[in-house]
C-alpha cells in the first residue's frame, strides 16, 4: 500500500544530547545530537496492515518496546539534525511500505546456453589434456 505523504512529525519524540566530532568548544556546550523516537503501534496515521508491515520489515531497527529510533549527529545545529531525522524516518517508512515486486522467472537465452556449454566443453578438454600428460609421466 503506497503511503501518501504522512506528517508523522506530530507522533515523534525528539531526545537531544551532546555530540562528538567537529565544533570545538561548541560541542561541549550544546546538545546537537538528535534521537528521533517513533512508536509504530500507537500511530494514528498508519492502518493496522501498514503497522504490521513496518514492524515486520523494520524489525532490526525497532527496540523491544516497539519504538523505531533514528539518530542523527551529522550537523552542528540541532534543528538541521531534527529535519534530517524526520526525512530519514519518512524514507524508512516509504521504503518499508513499498510492495515487493514478485520475480518473474525467465528462460535462459539460446546464446547463453550455447556459451555455457562451450565453456564447459573447453574446461573438460583442458582437464582431459592434463590427465593424458599426467598418465604419460607415470
Amino acid at each position: 500500500m503506497p503511503v501518501k505523504t504522512l506528517d508523522l512529525s506530530s507522533e515523534v519524540k525528539f531526545k537531544t544530547s551532546r555530540s562528538g566530532g567537529a565544533g570545538g568548544q561548541h560541542v561541549n556546550k550544546v546538545s546537537t545530537k538528535v534521537e528521533l523516537q517513533f512508536n509504530i503501534q500507537k500511530s494514528e496515521f498508519l492502518s493496522a496492515a501498514q503497522k504490521s508491515t513496518l514492524l515486520r520489515r523494520l524489525e532490526n531497527r525497532i527496540n523491544k518496546i516497539g519504538i523505531l529510533r533514528v539518530v542523527v549527529d551529522s550537523e552542528r545545529f540541532q534543528i538541521r539534525n531534527e529535519r534530517i531525522a524526520l526525512e530519514r524516518l519518512h524514507e524508512l517508512v516509504q521504503e518499508a511500505l513499498k510492495p515487493i515486486k514478485k520475480r518473474v522467472p525467465t528462460k535462459p537465452t539460446r546464446s547463453s546456453l550455447k556459451r555455457r556449454l562451450k565453456t564447459k566443453k573447453l574446461i573438460s578438454l583442458k582437464k582431459q589434456r592434463r590427465r593424458a600428460t599426467f598418465d604419460k609421466d607415470d
